[in-house]
């Protein structure tokens, strides 16, 4: 049967399956479920991930009567600069398993004039925090249940140190959710095994979808969740342009992770990058994402 000449414009070559042995992947990788890798050029891309998600992450935070907040995987200390500029009587405590970003996110912040002060960071696991019970009054965690073995003994721990009554935030992934169109096989393979990966490495690329059942099993009350979504058409050509760009730049920061592993090989880079390239000039591009956030409070 032929196509319609819609679908035949969307007709692409059937991506490369050929695989290379797995490799080793790097041990950072393996002990925190994280695929960007630990260079400057990632941490970089953090800063501008942090700043083009701002607007949907940071609506209306519930942290306007907070003054001591823990962030629990801070990274580079992108979200921190964003929580202390919008909340000026808040101090944040970051904590992150990973030295060098802490190393970044001091050097960062100290460049804040109006993080000056009001903010701490330390060294350490999510699933064992180093504090003590009661000790904040509001909890953050963006990004990082995707990224660690346990996400409700995490989750138990935060309300463990959180005062009665404390609002917690959480935002995550749902991997399950990203559409593009026109039809790009190489970039839907690259996808599949970006996500089979994380899940190998101990992390979970749609945990989004457990927080409500997450936050419930583990005694947090009021739990509300909302899935907010990136849906650009032609409706918004140039949002859906910048949203490419970003979307183009998250997928390919995964690569040299997945190369070493041998899940995806040199053709279906080479093919997915040609997709994204060629889906940037369609005119008639559809892109989709959804997240998920929660907002919970200990009872």
């Amino acid at each position: 049967m032929t196509a319609p000449p819609s679908a035949r414009r969307r007709t692409a070559t059937k991506p490369t399956t050929t695989r290379k042995p797995a490799k080793a992947v790097d041990p950072r990788a393996r002990a925190t479920g994280y695929l960007h890798g630990f260079t400057q050029h990632e941490q970089d891309r953090l800063y501008r991930q942090a700043r083009f998600l701002e607007d949907a992450v940071h609506d209306r935070l519930p942290f306007r009567r907070s003054r001591r907040l823990l962030e629990v995987g801070c990274g580079t200390g992108a979200q921190t600069e964003i929580l202390l500029r919008r909340f000026p009587e808040l101090h944040v405590t970051g904590i992150d398993q990973s030295r060098d970003n802490l190393a970044r996110a001091r050097k960062h912040l100290a460049a804040c004039p109006w993080a000056r002060g009001r903010y701490a960071l330390q060294q350490g696991p999510a699933e064992t925090l180093p504090f003590a019970a009661n000790e904040f009054d509001a909890a953050f965690l963006c990004w990082i249940l995707e990224h660690v073995d346990d996400p409700a003994r995490t989750l138990s721990e935060v309300r463990r140190v959180l005062r009665p009554g404390a609002p917690v935030l959480v935002t995550e992934v749902q991997n399950a959710s990203f559409f593009l169109d026109p039809y790009s096989p190489n970039t839907l393979q690259y996808w599949m095994a970006f996500n089979d990966t994380q899940l190998e490495l101990g992390g979970d690329p749609f945990v989004g979808a457990k927080l409500g059942n997450l936050l419930l099993a583990v005694g947090y009350t009021d739990i509300h969740t909302e899935v907010k979504t990136f849906h650009f058409d032609n409706r918004t050509p140039g949002e859906r342009a910048e949203f490419l760009a970003y979307w183009t730049e998250l997928l390919l920061s995964g690569v040299p992770a997945l190369a070493r592993t041998g899940k995806v090989s040199a053709g279906v880079v080479l093919g997915m990058k040609g997709e994204l390239a060629r889906v940037a000039r369609d005119p008639d591009a559809v892109f989709w994402y959804s997240f998920v956030q929660a907002r919970a409070r200990v009872g």
